[in-house]
């Protein structure tokens, strides 16, 4: 099958919708890994090569950055003892103490201000907006790391929820004072192919020129069907708490994992690294 075609086909399996793609287009196989993404869970006992590793971490790091602050670092983490650390505060994820390689991507607001300090300068900046930047600076490494490890052949799987455990993991890995958790990014070569993940249709979450969502309950209504004929959910949360629903999609789940707190202490956990949230 034409490449064009083939990216047409994945793209209408994730959203639901026709997306055309011109074959005349450049860089379409630069593209496929991107549209062909999947969570990897399950893992061969393939090692990683520390110099693959570095790699990642080098295109992760080639990304844009805000303003060029560069407020992002990385963790790999390598210590057996450190690692058992982490997966020991999160059971239900053995992945996290199974793949080959766990990286931590790092918020870091602190080197900005060692640097006005270097140069003897005021650093009248630490407000919101230093979290902020160093967040999305990291969110945007972490997603680079994990389409150049897939771009390789390898695996990913994102671990937000460490942030669950953000004073600990902190603990663990010596962060500083200005320097947070942000997620974690299990790597390795897939034991199996993942589960293609069906995403909201782009008439949902494209705009043009103004914000428009309107037609939201339609969209979700039509989402939440393809999704369970897609990639069902293997269980519904919180039965004992909502009971049993007879349409289980993706509104459900989220509208149930969400009616639950979520991290309501991680904002008292930044400011008391010393970031400022005004």
């Amino acid at each position: 099958m034409p490449l064009a075609y083939h990216l047409e086909a994945l793209l209408k399996d994730r959203f639901g919708e026709d997306v055309p793609v011109d074959p005349a287009w450049p860089g379409l196989d630069r593209l496929e890994p991107i549209v062909k993404h999947r969570v990897i869970r399950r893992y061969s006992p393939r090692p990683m090569d520390e110099g693959l590793l570095r790699l990642i971490c080098a295109c992760a790091f080639s990304a844009p950055s805000k303003s060029d602050l560069q407020q992002r670092d990385i963790v790999i983490v390598d210590d057996p003892e450190i690692r058992r650390g982490i997966a020991g505060l999160i059971p239900d994820m053995p992945w996290i103490a199974q793949a080959p390689a766990f990286l931590v991507f790092l918020a870091n607001g602190r080197r900005l201000t060692q640097v006005a300090e270097l140069r003897g300068k005021p650093f009248p900046n630490n407000h919101f907006d230093l979290v902020f930047n160093a967040a999305a600076d990291a969110a945007i490494a972490l997603a680079t790391a994990a389409t150049a490890a897939e771009a390789m052949g390898l695996g990913t799987c994102p671990i937000s929820v460490i942030r669950d455990h953000a004073g600990r993991i902190g603990e663990l890995l010596g962060l500083p004072e200005r320097v947070i958790p942000f997620a974690g990014l299990c790597i390795g070569w897939p034991a199996d192919e993942g589960r293609m993940s069906p995403r909201l249709p782009l008439t949902a979450t494209v705009h043009r020129n103004r914000f428009d969502d309107g037609n939201l309950p339609t969209e979700i209504a039509a989402y939440d069907r393809r999704r369970e004929g897609q990639a069902p959910y293997r269980a519904q949360r919180d039965t004992t708490l909502w009971g049993r629903a007879a349409e289980y999609g993706w509104s459900e789940e989220k509208a149930r994992h969400y009616a639950q707190p979520q991290r309501a202490d991680f904002g008292s956990y930044v400011r008391g690294r010393g970031f400022s949230t005004d």
